[in-house]
């Protein structure tokens, strides 16, 4: 069950250790403050000691640079890694090919494309970014080129889940952010749902951050949030 929630650490190195020396051994998310400043060889380290890594990355350039980064990182051994669904088929086509190339006999990296961040509402879509198709659309739309060109599931809000699965595959991958307990605050989070309202439109995984690291008590925040899903799943 504790696959299902991936722990953001949205941390300096210093802290991120801090955090994981008082918690229990789970799924984290890395992401590019912690990356950017730990760096490849931390998050090897993290590999070999037994955590699950979710690299969140966002990788979006040409084909080639895309397919070489891509190929860097994958050898570290991480579970996820996120591109942009927006940077094209060409693009989400060879960022599968470098996955194949670096994969062994027992692990590939699975290739996760965001679709539309949960930061991004209908104003900002359509006014700042000039789509005209409805947000939901539009994470459908990726999510249908994502499975097409060869990812393995994509990044979307829990309120997308139910009809991305519907428009792909009951077996592409949705993970889902901006996943917030009734109790917490949004934040900068625009399209949120709790765990449970997640689960149960069908996320694989659930990446929490704020509600589980800033608690009071961590632990107890994130045993929670397990308890709730399990509850909601039996």
């Amino acid at each position: 069950m504790s696959k299902q929630v991936i722990v953001a650490l949205d941390y300096s190195l210093q802290e991120a250790e801090l955090f994981l020396r008082s918690f229990p051994k789970s799924f984290i998310k890395v992401g590019y403050q912690l990356f950017y400043e730990a760096g490849p060889a931390w998050v090897a380290q993290k590999k070999e000691e037994g955590y699950q890594v979710f690299l969140d990355l966002k990788l979006h350039d040409i084909p080639n640079t895309v397919f070489e980064g891509v190929k860097a990182v994958s050898k570290l051994g991480v579970d996820l890694l996120t591109i942009h669904a927006s940077g094209g088929s060409h693009m989400i086509s060879r960022a599968r090919e470098a996955v194949e190339q670096t994969a062994t006999a027992d692990h590939r990296t699975k290739i996760l494309a965001v679709t539309q961040l949960t930061s991004t509402d209908q104003s900002m879509l359509t006014n700042e970014l000039q789509i005209r198709a409805q947000v939901t659309e539009s994470a459908i739309h990726l999510a249908q080129l994502a499975q097409r060109s060869g990812a393995d599931g994509v990044i979307c809000s829990g309120l997308e889940v139910q009809a991305i699965k519907q428009a792909t595959s009951s077996h592409f991958l949705a993970v889902t952010p901006g996943i917030r307990p009734k109790e917490a605050g949004v934040d900068d989070q625009k399209r949120v749902v709790t765990p449970v309202e997640a689960i149960e439109r069908g996320a694989d995984y659930l990446v929490i951050g704020r509600p589980i690291t800033k608690a009071e008590n961590p632990v107890q925040a994130y045993e929670t949030i397990l308890q709730s899903i399990k509850e909601a799943t039996t």
